[in-house]
């Protein structure tokens, strides 16, 4: 690819309308390839493969449960986050080189769901946001319906991480459901360019293991129950990120899933090479926090919003950068 061409910034295709970004519906693919065919003509866009520098754009459970309004866990923020996203990706299509995405992906039963547990004094499902932990468990206060002993061990071996409690999710991103899907428009504009770039887009699916939980894209919070694996870390997807020269980070929420992924990607990076954190981009407008949880007092219990800033501040610490969408991506 000309230097040229490379640094240029590219017009926003005529399909793009940022209305149905907040929108649940069937993606337009034969719109969407034939406008890519002429737009990849009349504007010289050349195949990925062509690239000297090689740049990844990761995003982080960019579905339905989480980006549109409804969703049992719809992130505030996100919509915009998507359309950002979006203008990103084709703005810049003719540098990135490959496109990734992680689908978080659910079952009805699965272990920080309603329906695994029993709630003894209710005589119904723990309602969400509950917090389970060995202790109720071993007073019979929460009854596991399925898998009893791994059920607990699970628990115990969540508590020895010191970093999460067993909490009870609203159901989400059910794998089969809408909200399991990416969001359609963001969903578009990746498919736009994967055929204007003749590029395949990769998904990388993540929290299947109905024993597990999966907030990093990377590795599970616990990755053996009483001997048995039930996940570890991902390193075939780590090496394919680490093998470009940037990758981008996108997706939801900057509190939760985008921060406990990066930890991982750090972790890993200064295992194998501290220096491989300078590859590392955040698009801070491309992510938003969960809201802060409060008190019927108005007292802040847990400050999302600051944890995801303190986290953005430890990963520019260790090399990583945090910049914006509409910075520019060859310099």
């Amino acid at each position: 690819m000309g230097a040229n061409q490379q640094n240029q910034i590219l017009p926003i295709p005529s399909f793009f309308d940022k209305a149905l970004f907040d929108k649940l519906y069937m993606t337009r693919d034969a719109q969407i390839r034939e406008e890519a065919m002429v737009y990849s003509r009349d504007n010289n866009i050349t195949p990925a493969t062509d690239d000297d520098q090689r740049i990844a754009l990761f995003g982080i459970d960019v579905q339905g449960g989480f980006c549109l309004p409804g969703a049992s866990l719809f992130v505030n923020g996100a919509v915009e986050d998507s359309i950002r996203t979006a203008e990103f990706i084709l703005r810049n299509m003719n540098k990135i080189t490959s496109l990734h995405f992680s689908l978080d992906t659910h079952h009805v039963y699965q272990i920080f769901h309603p329906t695994w547990w029993w709630d003894t004094t209710t005589n119904d499902h723990p309602a969400p946001l509950t917090i389970i932990t060995s202790e109720l468990i071993k007073q019979n206060r929460f009854r596991p319906l399925r898998l009893p002993l791994d059920s607990l061990a699970y628990v115990e071996e969540l508590e020895k991480t010191g970093k999460y409690a067993l909490i009870i999710w609203p159901y989400h991103t059910l794998l089969g459901s809408p909200g399991h899907a990416m969001v359609p428009a963001v969903f578009e504009a990746a498919m736009f360019y994967a055929v204007a770039r003749r590029q395949q887009i990769n998904f990388e699916t993540k929290g299947e293991h109905v024993l597990t939980e999966n907030y990093s894209v990377m590795s599970p919070e616990v990755k053996k129950v009483r001997g048995k694996v039930v996940g570890q870390f991902n390193t075939k997807f780590f090496k394919a990120l680490m093998e470009n020269d940037r990758v981008y980070i996108v997706g939801q929420a900057s509190s939760h899933c985008v921060k406990t992924t990066i930890e991982d990607l750090l972790r890993e990076i200064q295992l194998v090479d501290p220096a491989l954190a300078d590859k590392v981009y955040i698009l801070e407008d491309c992510t938003s926090p969960v809201a802060a949880v409060v008190d019927e007092k108005g007292n802040t219990i847990v400050d999302f919003p600051a944890i995801a800033k303190q986290a953005f501040e430890d990963f520019k610490a260790a090399g990583m950068h945090v910049v914006k969408s509409t910075d520019d991506i060859a310099a």
